[in-house]
């Protein structure tokens, strides 16, 4: 039987392209000086093997800073762990959580791909993990309901940690998640 998570994929899939050029990053490290101000950065996570990973809400989630399509980021993240998906947001909490990760890890890369897309031009946005979205924040006047080409949803910290709907062709940096119960 198939799960709705594994569904989102192979839909991605059709949608956006095939994952030819999975690439990876490692080197961070958890509990990195805090370049900014007013930012509480996570804990780690405490999965074994993932301690490299931060806790965000029943999510581990790791930054990686290494740009690549939706399609290519989203199949890095299912090699990378069982379970593994780009990350969804559930509550602001969280979404702080990430910006707050964004801004430490990064603070020169304004964009950053979330697990988030609009299902066949419905104007509904779906979670690429299958979970409920039950949560947004998207910068004024987006998404853009009147294309076509912009469906999928990145974090777009210099404005203020909201969100944006942008081509998933376009390579971005992005977070990849897993349950805390999955592994």
């Amino acid at each position: 039987m198939w799960k709705s998570g594994s569904i989102n994929v192979l839909l991605i899939t059709l949608l956006f392209g095939s994952g030819n050029s999975l690439r990876m990053e490692r080197g961070f490290a958890v509990g990195r000086t805090d370049v900014t101000k007013h930012c509480d950065m996570p804990k780690a996570c405490d999965v074994d093997g993932f301690t490299d990973w931060f806790k965000v809400g029943h999510y581990c989630v790791k930054y990686f800073n290494t740009s690549a399509n939706f399609t290519d980021a989203e199949f890095s993240c299912m090699k990378i762990v069982p379970g593994g998906h780009l990350v969804s947001v559930h509550n602001e909490n969280d979404n702080e959580h990430l910006f707050c990760i964004v801004k430490n890890m990064n603070s020169n890369d304004t964009r950053v791909w979330l697990g988030g897309y609009r299902l066949f031009q419905t104007g509904k946005f779906r979670w690429i993990d299958g979970s409920y979205w039950d949560y947004k924040k998207w910068v004024s006047g987006e998404p853009n309901y009147n294309t076509t080409e912009e469906e999928c949803v990145e974090m777009y910290w210099k404005k203020n940690d909201e969100w944006n709907d942008a081509h998933c062709k376009d390579g971005k940096n992005y977070f990849c998640a897993f349950k805390l119960n999955a592994v």
